[in-house]
């Protein structure tokens, strides 16, 4: 189904503008998502020494998920883990937004609300709007296809939020959903991404994640207890460290959570834990999270606390290789302690704090100023 909003593709927009193999501008030695990646898609070179291994997997994934996806139901019932094994290893880039849709479940809410999204965008009004303007200047500023004011991304990333904002008032807008937004904008229409925010924030198959961005980010402070449990569990002598430099996930962790690790990682990396958590759920934000502190734990382990919280926050490029990365995240098992955690936490959650003091994380942080985001 077509957007009824602005007929553009982004992708043949960045085609014609981009800057680096994914539209960001040249910034030297820096792990951020605007960074300049150097592991362009490996659908970029189809006449390189990789290109026939590539299009041959191209050819499989059409051949798995049918004309616009009309085979993908079946297939997943069919081979479930081959599915599963396949979007480990990264889902051509060329499919990524059709695959992303039917992974979450948002192409379905999309065919069943037709005209839905025109109707937020174009007839209603929201109470967020000046907060999403302030905001969208701030969302991937050195990527091309939002660099222009008011040029095509700033207006199709403002419409998706304001819709959202309007269809559900309860959250409304959060910041951190602008970069949700704007991640799915790259590789879709305004109003696929619109029903995929839809999808992952109201959990179409999926736990919910609106409570990431309700008052209070009372997932945020969930998530964050969890982790911290995750950390002294996985990793002791790490843990350990942690508390000795009074050093907790609020501090460094949650944008992890809040933008799915779209903030702040480089863009390859980025592109494939997207491609898991869509498929697998949140669960893979706990692992790559543990991961990173595995694979950095011998230099983490020896820095004081102000050192120790700038590496948290600039993990080594080695650290952030796809390739070396993922085989480490998909070692770790957190499925089943996630589920104890979880039952453990809501049943503290039922005991009342007193009145006088701001409710707080595992850490005693309180939670609003559990953003994060810079």
């Amino acid at each position: 189904m077509k957007s009824t909003t602005a007929e553009v593709d982004p992708g043949s927009y960045l085609l014609s503008r981009t800057v680096d193999g994914f539209g960001f501008a040249k910034q030297e030695q820096s792990n951020s998502t605007e960074a300049l990646s150097k592991n362009r898609p490996v659908d970029d070179h189809p006449n390189d020494r990789h290109g026939s291994q590539e299009q041959k997997r191209i050819r499989k994934w059409r051949k798995m998920i049918g004309v616009g996806g009309s085979d993908w139901k079946h297939y997943v019932r069919r081979k479930p883990h081959v599915v599963k094994r396949r979007i480990r290893k990264g889902i051509p880039d060329c499919l990524r937004g059709l695959i992303w849709q039917l992974i979450s479940g948002s192409r379905d809410l999309l065919l069943m609300n037709p005209g839905v999204y025109e109707q937020l965008v174009i007839y209603e009004t929201s109470a967020s709007e000046l907060e999403i303007i302030r905001d969208i200047s701030r969302t991937f500023p050195s990527h091309v296809f939002y660099q222009q004011r008011h040029g095509l991304g700033q207006r199709s990333l403002y419409n998706v939020l304001k819709a959202y904002s309007v269809y559900d008032r309860d959250v409304g807008y959060v910041q951190g959903m602008g970069f949700l937004a704007g991640l799915l904008l790259l590789y879709m229409s305004e109003e696929d991404a619109f029903w995929l925010l839809v999808a992952l924030l109201k959990g179409a198959i999926h736990a919910p994640m609106e409570g990431l961005y309700q008052a209070g980010l009372p997932l945020v402070q969930e998530y964050l207890c969890q982790f911290e449990q995750l950390v002294k569990e996985y990793l002791p002598m790490l843990g350990e460290h942690f508390t000795q430099e009074m050093v907790n996930p609020s501090m460094y962790a949650s944008q992890w959570f809040i933008t799915v690790f779209s903030y702040s990682f480089p863009f390859p990396l980025a592109l494939r834990i997207w491609d898991v958590f869509l498929y697998e759920g949140v669960k893979v934000v706990f692992q790559v999270g543990l991961a990173l502190l595995r694979f950095c734990h011998d230099d983490l382990i020896k820095l004081p606390f102000e050192k120790l919280l700038h590496a948290l926050k600039n993990f080594p490029a080695e650290a952030m290789n796809p390739d070396k990365l993922l085989p480490l995240v998909f070692s770790i098992k957190v499925s089943k302690r996630l589920e104890e955690f979880k039952r453990e936490y809501e049943k503290r959650k039922e005991r009342p704090l007193p009145h006088s003091l701001p409710p707080l994380s595992s850490s005693g942080i309180p939670i609003h100023n559990l953003a994060g985001l810079e």
